[in-house]
């Protein structure tokens, strides 16, 4: 217990625009050879990623691995049921790298506490590999060097891929150019409620113990 509240004091917490905690959850140990970061829901009105993450905080980390999970980015979004946060900015478009200025992407790259928040959670855990759960494409997408970890995270999930360019201003694209080396991908659910949620998980601890794929 001691270990573990040592790793928690070391991440930062964040606040979304109208208070609410953005507080990360760790499973495993400091010590591990690959660490996975984990967010459940970045656009408030796709939540079911949610389901997901809570089976896997229930379910740990494999041995020699850390998986932090931050559940919901956007908490304001998921709260009021809106897919931007309360400042309608599109939290997946205001990451500064390739940001463009338009009617949701925000006054200025990162102007949203979020978005503040998850380069500073980035920043801090230096995950090899960061899923990010969307819906409702029924697809795994990456680009570039992230591809081949994103083909056996599909792979293990038994769920379609596609290689697709990042969006602008979009996570993935941040911390692809911003970190070199590791891998970040993102998962799209079908619509409506999460289904196979335990070979979700299982993708995700298996990649948890593989780490990034060249």
């Amino acid at each position: 217990m001691r270990l573990l509240a040592l790793i928690l004091a070391t991440l930062p917490v964040g606040h979304s625009v109208q208070g609410r905690t953005l507080r990360p959850i760790v499973l495993g140990t400091d010590t591990a050879t690959h660490r996975v970061l984990v967010v459940g829901c970045i656009h408030g009105t796709e939540t079911a990623g949610l389901t997901i993450v809570r089976r896997l905080v229930a379910a740990g980390a494999p041995p020699d691995t850390e998986i932090v999970v931050l559940p919901a980015l956007n908490a304001d979004g998921c709260a009021h049921g809106q897919r931007y946060n309360v400042h309608h900015v599109d939290l997946n478009r205001s990451f500064p790298t390739g940001w463009k200025h338009s009617r949701i992407s925000g006054p200025r790259p990162g102007s949203e506490p979020e978005t503040r928040y998850a380069m500073k959670l980035i920043e801090a855990v230096r995950p090899d590999v960061t899923i990010w759960f969307h819906q409702p494409e029924s697809v795994v997408r990456a680009w570039g060097p992230s591809v081949p970890t994103a083909r056996r995270f599909a792979q293990l999930a038994h769920y379609p891929y596609r290689s697709i360019v990042w969006p602008v201003g979009s996570a993935t694209r941040w911390q692809n150019r911003h970190f070199p080396g590791t891998a970040a991908f993102v998962v799209e659910l079908p619509p409506g409620p999460a289904t196979h949620v335990d070979r979700w998980v299982h993708a995700i601890r298996t990649i948890a113990e593989e780490g990034v794929r060249g």
